[in-house]
């Protein structure tokens, strides 16, 4: 299903193609069926804990102020692709099925010993509790499938003359900061990616220790100084019999699309041009152009992905050490078990955070309702879609001077001249009938057609369910006008195509597609009336309905933007599959994810309609992801020594509360007629609000949280002791004190059940001059809410703790918003949302 028809991205995942390491093979006669791939998780620690310290976060909270106020871990250890713990790890592995497993048939698929010390392998139920009753395995988790979820942002971000500008101009900026994707891989022949763009030095970061894959598809030369490292994943697909390799591409390149797009909206090369279907839309530049690309392909579009393959890619990534690392991917379904933060991604994508990189995830696009968020842990940045300002408009003026707006990236016809309009079923030839061919009317065959009536004229066509399903192409229907030489082509919207989103679609001739029912049946009405017919035989003598098309090319920037778009997940966070609400802000913020335009592989086919083209426009949480992640490396790069969890600070506490005419930023909250149903949003639809480039880069202040912060979360869920062992090796006895959520020191407090009082403690840093604040707020609906201190100053480098004490003032189980505004006498402001769902005045329970 195409993502530019469905916003609704299939997020397909991720795989690693290596089988090396299998011990067995499994034998032709073998019965496969009562197999399944596990992921096992050893008790001992994974290399990154061991050789972690090297790259280890500084709780500047709990230990002081660093000596650099800027400071907030370590420099990462450059020599880590000296250690060669890797065949250890793996031999120790072996040693272990073979000892559990003697004479049994198995497949060990990956060893992970980087971020998770543990390995995939292909068993059967029986021989996975086996394993999981040695005293060396701490956890047998089952494998799971996940799915996937720009020539003008740049200018809306204010990137140009902001955040551009204080990296050095677009030239430098990313600069020396590597991003991994997790996605379906990269097309490295594309200009977005090449290194020799620029006449300055592009040496690769010394810290980068990641490979590129040689294969047919992927030959020696692929990667460049740009692109750094590729690699694929695929083999729990394979183990599946799932996977097609002259399909899927057994390389790290792109057979999809959606890889090589998300690459580009991050860090594609500066002034690409946009050339779609002849027709230029500008040119192209990620968020960080100068930064580096590395791709762990673990997406498919024939088939998805699975948990196995993701976990490999995200370990890999972290032992090649990528700065930030982003995933337009979401799990299929809500992770089972005590918490959903409890699962093998989140929790490598923890370790990961562990060992300095900035995880970004899309929220998923299985909104507008609340509770369907598919991200879920704090330590992985979520970002929803929002729209920016720039929209293609076309519209078409009917002979009785009735204007219908419409959508398609094509050329108008002249402006000065009418041309008649020409029904599709009212031109089938001698041959052809609705009856022989009830989708004629989709205009996918010239030869159901007499040119005779065509040409020269407007073919009208229908839109039905087939184009949604990819059955029928606009492309194909494009190449039906052109081959019986229409002057253009005419799409009205099948009456039982209800509340369908359409994105513009590029034509290479004078077109229009009328998305609304109501404005199609205003044109048929039109079209019918204006038949002149036989009076005996009813036969149409001549068609009466003229119309222009004014053409779609040229964009329009005065749409009212940011606003949340309708399929963006939305919060507040499920904690677990009962739905119960986790004390944790979900989205983080929200970043355009709307028509944006970016690289396309050359053999990409998840757009039909822009197959064979450089550049492709999408839309989907899949696309705003990659736009944060670009932003992280800019902060990255100016603050090398930034945690994730300040990365994140920064990016949060900044967030626009208003769209570009100074209101609030609305949130749509319908799938059909999603602007006539929306709404202010609230923290639960945009997080922080919308991303501000430019202020990210000067914070003022800053939130941040360590990984034995989020370890102390972790083990203050009920009954999580033993699930927080296996997943880590850690006993949760080896931490003093537990928290809740609400305690962790994010930029926002959600608490999902307030009984009548409680105090909340926030920590700040100040990384920038010595500077005074004030604090003002707003309360949360039946909450009252005072900050202590109400004034503050703050010296460079010193940190402030703040103390927010919540009273609840009535009994409600719907949630309410607030924010704290943080005012700095030097100009820098931050706001921390305020989010409080259950609220009761008393203790209701009663004994007795």
């Amino acid at each position: 299903m195409e993502g530019i028809y469905l916003v609704h991205l299939m997020v397909m995942v991720l795989s690693l193609g290596l089988l090396a390491g299998a011990l067995c093979q499994v034998d032709d006669g073998s019965d496969n069926e009562t197999t399944a791939v596990y992921i096992i998780t050893l008790k001992q620690a994974p290399a990154s804990h061991y050789y972690g310290k090297l790259r280890k976060n500084t709780n500047v909270f709990k230990h002081g102020v660093p000596r650099n106020p800027n400071q907030f871990h370590n420099r990462r250890d450059n020599s880590r692709s000296n250690w060669s713990s890797s065949s250890y790890v793996a031999r120790v592995h072996d040693s272990l099925l073979r000892r559990v497993l003697r004479g049994e048939k198995y497949l060990k698929l990956y060893s992970y010993h980087y971020l998770i010390n543990g390995f995939a392998v292909l068993v059967t139920p029986e021989q996975a509790s086996k394993l999981s009753r040695r005293r060396e395995v701490a956890n047998v988790a089952l494998d799971f499938s996940v799915r996937t979820a720009t020539t003008h942002t740049p200018q809306f971000l204010g990137l140009p003359q902001g955040a551009w500008v204080k990296a050095g101009g677009y030239e430098t900026a990313g600069e020396g900061i590597v991003i991994g994707f997790v996605d379906t891989g990269i097309d490295p022949t594309h200009p977005s990616f090449a290194d020799d763009i620029s006449l300055n030095s592009y040496p690769v970061p010394s810290h980068f220790s990641g490979v590129c894959e040689v294969t047919r598809d992927f030959p020696s030369g692929s990667c460049n100084r740009k692109l750094i490292g590729a690699r694929h994943f695929a083999a729990s697909a394979i183990t599946r019999g799932i996977f097609n390799s002259s399909q899927d591409y057994a390389s790290p390149f792109d057979g999809d699309g959606h890889g090589t797009h998300t690459a580009s909206v991050a860090a594609g090369n500066h002034g690409i041009p946009v050339i779609v279907a002849g027709h230029c839309f500008g040119n192209a530049s990620g968020m960080a152009p100068r930064a580096h690309v590395s791709v762990y392909k673990a997406l498919y579009k024939s088939f998805g992905g699975f948990a196995a393959d993701v976990v490999a890619a995200i370990d890999q990534a972290a032992q090649d050490g990528v700065d930030v690392l982003s995933l337009s991917i979401t799990p299929n379904r809500r992770p089972p078990g005590i918490a959903t933060f409890f699962n093998p991604i989140d929790m490598a994508l923890l370790s990961a955070v562990k060992a300095g990189v900035f995880t970004v995830q899309a929220a998923g696009n299985t909104g507008p309702s609340p509770k369907s968020m598919s991200s879920f842990s704090p330590w992985i940045f979520t970002v929803g879609a929002a729209s920016h300002d720039r929209v293609y408009s076309n519209s078409i003026i009917l002979g009785n001077n009735v204007t219908i707006h419409g959508v398609g990236l094509a050329p108008g016809t002249d402006e000065d001249t009418m041309l008649t309009l020409v029904s599709a079923l009212h031109a089938v030839n001698n041959e052809t009938t609705v009856t022989t061919d009830m989708y004629v009317g989709e205009c996918q065959d010239s030869s159901n057609f007499n040119q005779d009536f065509i040409e020269g004229n407007l073919l009208i066509c229908s839109y039905s369910i087939r184009f949604v399903l990819g059955l029928s192409t606009i492309k194909q229907a494009v190449e039906t006008a052109k081959n019986l030489s229409a002057a253009g082509v005419v799409f009205y919207m099948d009456p039982f195509v209800i509340g369908f989103q359409l994105n513009p679609i590029p034509m290479s001739v004078p077109g229009i597609i009328i998305p609304s029912p109501d404005d199609s049946k205003v044109l048929l009405q039109y079209y019918n009336s204006s038949l002149e017919r036989n009076g005996t035989t009813k036969q149409i003598t001549k068609f009466g309905a003229v119309a222009s098309i004014l053409g779609g090319l040229k964009a329009n920037y005065s749409n009212s933007a940011p606003k949340v778009m309708y399929y963006s997940a939305r919060g507040p966070d499920p904690e677990d599959s009962f739905l119960d609400d986790a004390d944790i802000l979900k989205p983080n913020l929200v970043a355009p994810g709307n028509s944006i335009w970016a690289a396309w592989s050359s053999l990409g086919t998840d757009s039909v309609e822009f197959q064979g083209e450089n550049f492709a426009m999408m839309s989907g949480t899949s696309m705003a992801a990659p736009h944060i992640a670009g932003l992280a490396a800019l902060i990255k790069q100016k603050f090398p020594s930034f945690s994730a969890s300040a990365i994140a600070s920064a990016l949060s506490s900044t967030a626009s509360l208003y769209d570009n005419n100074g209101g609030p930023i609305m949130a749509q909250r319908a799938y059909a007629n999603p602007d006539l149903n929306q709404s202010p949003a609230t923290p639960f639809d945009m997080g922080s609000g919308f991303v501000n480039a430019t202020a990210a880069l000067d914070p003022g202040l800053i939130f941040d949280s360590s990984y034995d912060d989020y370890m102390s979360f972790l083990c203050g869920i009920n009954g999580s002791s033993p699930v927080v062992l296996n997943y880590t090796g850690q006993n949760c006895l080896s931490y003093n004190s537990t928290i809740n959520g609400t305690d962790l020191n994010l930029p926002s407090i959600t608490i999902a059940k307030l009984y009548q009082s409680r105090t909340v403690q926030r920590s700040v840093t100040n990384i920038a001059g010595n500077e005074t604040y004030k604090v003002g707020w707003s309360a949360p609906y039946g909450v009252t809410v005072k900050v202590v201190p109400a004034r503050f100053s703050i010296a460079s480098g010193e940190r402030q703790v703040l103390s927010v004490f919540f009273d609840a003032i009535m009994n409600s189980s719907i949630a309410s918003h607030g924010r704290i505004g943080l005012f700095g006498d030097q100009g820098h402001v931050l706001n921390i949302p305020l989010s409080v769902i259950v609220k009761v005045t008393y203790n209701t329970t009663t004994n007795g």
